[in-house]
């Protein structure tokens, strides 16, 4: 596995054993001079248990990829991505 994916995947990993629905979990990676950026998106009954009450699990999991980053030299950005609103049926 290349670096560049092992950061998504970990992610993955991370991310399917909190939620609901682990098969509906789906990771982006974009790699440019300013580090490595990952787009989270879930599906939208999950969205609670990835953000947590008051942001606390979407800090949390932030700071475990932060801590990833440096172990492997790269700056890690989470982006945890909205739910439209036709797919949460507002």
């Amino acid at each position: 596995m290349t670096q560049e994916k092992e950061e998504s995947q970990f992610l993955t990993t991370i991310i399917q054993k909190i939620v609901d629905n682990p098969d509906k979990v789906h990771v982006e990676q974009e790699v440019d001079k300013q580090g490595v950026k990952l787009t989270l998106s879930v599906d939208p009954g999950d969205m609670g248990k990835v953000v947590g009450s008051q942001g606390r699990m979407a800090t949390a999991i932030r700071t475990v990829m932060h801590a990833y980053g440096g172990q492997n030299q790269a700056k890690i950005s989470v982006i945890i991505q909205e739910p439209d609103k036709s797919e949460t049926g507002m």
